[in-house]
């Protein structure tokens, strides 16, 4: 089938969910390990209390991605039944999340929120394949990027903003401060608004051949033999760009999952009291628990401000991509390989900054890679791949994405984190480290067609 290239409303229409998810993944990337500690968690045990998420995803992805493939209906089409159910689910989720009472239920929720987000979140990426033609995939998968970039900038200063306009920051011992739960509250409304714009502003493509796609249907479920199958005959590119992804993922799940803790006890000075090295019976002692308590849910609130900068600046990144690719072809490779770098230089910065203001210039670093992370892997991939299976292998490709989660997070961040000493900041030289790794891969990657698709505007 020939597609039609699309104009950039239209690009933006079926991307703007896009902006949902993000709220949804900000809030979980910046405030879950602040909900752990608040309820009383140590430092050694976050990564492991975020297993839920990468574990959510590697199960969730592929089975979304396949069935997606195999669904069709007159009105919904293939892809927006999955986007609304799980905003759906991740809106409920997003609400009960920062009421969490006790650390158990707290992880449990966030299996629950990152489940949800991944339904609506695989199809999006399948969406783009499925709507654009191969020449406009650069163009498209970057929109998203600047869709994506614009979410995690305001999400991830959601409790900041709300603590400006009054909101308190203070809460009783093992309770979560209400300028995170009206953050949470906020971003339960903005996902499953965006998402059902999409859903409404956004048609898509039937099968081509309708009879044979309803042949496809009736047959026996294979779901397990075809995910096998397509695992065992994942093309080339698609195999070098796992080993990218890997040390790209390990490095931005140690900043989700070690960013707080590392920042507010190593720049701001103001880590997460404990509450057993204080005699909570004694006004005095009970007042300094107090006051320290505040202080880090303080300091909180500007990390995940500063981290939001990491948004912003992958926005920057996005915007100008948008303007280039509209009309020119970009090296995948170089533009990769170059960003992932600076953001590792971004994480490394983070150890040796004299002041809390400069992690501004680390996470504007940062938001580079993450600006590249969302939109050139992707496009590469996708030109590499048949489309009739573009949903399922969108949904392998996330095991890329997930595994080095899980390895980071049963041990992986803590071993290598001790290699370099007891300090909580040593996770930001590995995150740093694995970053520059990531990009230094890309000389892997030599496939034409992956490193650079060029615009029909110059095609012969």
């Amino acid at each position: 089938m020939k597609k039609r290239k699309l104009g950039f409303l239209e690009i933006w229409n079926m991307s703007f969910g896009f902006l949902g998810i993000q709220f949804g993944f900000a809030l979980q990337g910046g405030f879950m390990s602040r909900i752990f500690q608040t309820l009383g968690a140590e430092i050694d045990d976050i990564p492991i209390l975020w297993i839920a998420a990468p574990l959510t995803g590697l199960l969730v992805q592929p089975i979304i991605g396949y069935m997606s493939d195999r669904t069709w209906h007159p009105r919904w089409g293939r892809r927006r039944p999955y986007f609304l159910i799980g905003a759906i689910l991740s809106s409920l989720a997003l609400l009960f999340v920062p009421h969490s009472s006790a650390l158990w239920m707290a992880a449990g929720f966030l299996w629950i929120l990152d489940a949800s987000i991944n339904i609506s979140m695989e199809p999006f990426r399948a969406l783009v394949a499925d709507k654009l033609p191969k020449s406009q995939r650069s163009y498209g998968f970057v929109v998203q990027t600047l869709i994506i970039g614009v979410g995690t900038w305001v999400a991830s200063s959601l409790p900041w903003m709300v603590s400006k306009l009054g909101v308190s920051d203070s809460a009783e011992s093992g309770v979560i401060p209400m300028s995170v739960k009206v953050a949470f509250a906020i971003g339960a409304i903005v996902f499953l608004v965006t998402i059902l714009y999409t859903v409404f502003t956004t048609s898509e493509y039937p099968p081509e051949d309708m009879e044979e796609f309803k042949k496809e249907k009736k047959k026996k479920n294979q779901f397990l033999p075809d995910i096998i199958n397509n695992i065992g005959s994942m093309p080339s590119t698609m195999k070098k760009l796992g080993l990218i992804q890997f040390f790209s993922w390990f490095a931005f799940f140690t900043m989700w999952s070690m960013a707080n803790p590392a920042l507010t006890e190593h720049v701001y000075k103001t880590p997460a009291p404990i509450e057993a090295n204080y005699n909570m019976d004694n006004s005095v002692e009970k007042s300094a628990f107090d006051t320290a308590n505040t202080a880090f849910q303080k300091a909180s609130n500007e990390v995940g401000s500063y981290m939001g900068i990491y948004g912003l600046s992958s926005m920057a990144f996005a915007l100008i991509l948008v303007l280039y690719t509209a009309k020119r072809r970009i090296n995948r490779k170089y533009v990769h390989m170059t960003s992932l770098i600076l953001g590792g230089i971004g994480f490394i910065s983070m150890y040796v900054i004299p002041s809390p203001e400069y992690l501004a210039l680390s996470f504007a670093l940062i938001g580079f890679a993450w600006g590249s992370i969302l939109s050139m892997p992707y496009a590469m991939l996708s030109s590499s791949v048949d489309p009739k299976k573009m949903g399922v292998i969108m949904g392998i490709f996330n095991m890329f994405i997930v595994i080095p989660q899980i390895i980071a997070a049963v041990g992986g961040i803590n071993y290598v984190s001790s290699l370099l000493g007891e300090k909580t900041i040593n996770a930001m030289l590995v995150a740093g480290s694995s970053l520059i790794i990531a990009g230094f891969c890309n000389f892997l990657i030599t496939e034409k067609n992956a490193i650079t698709y060029q615009s029909e505007a110059y095609e012969e």
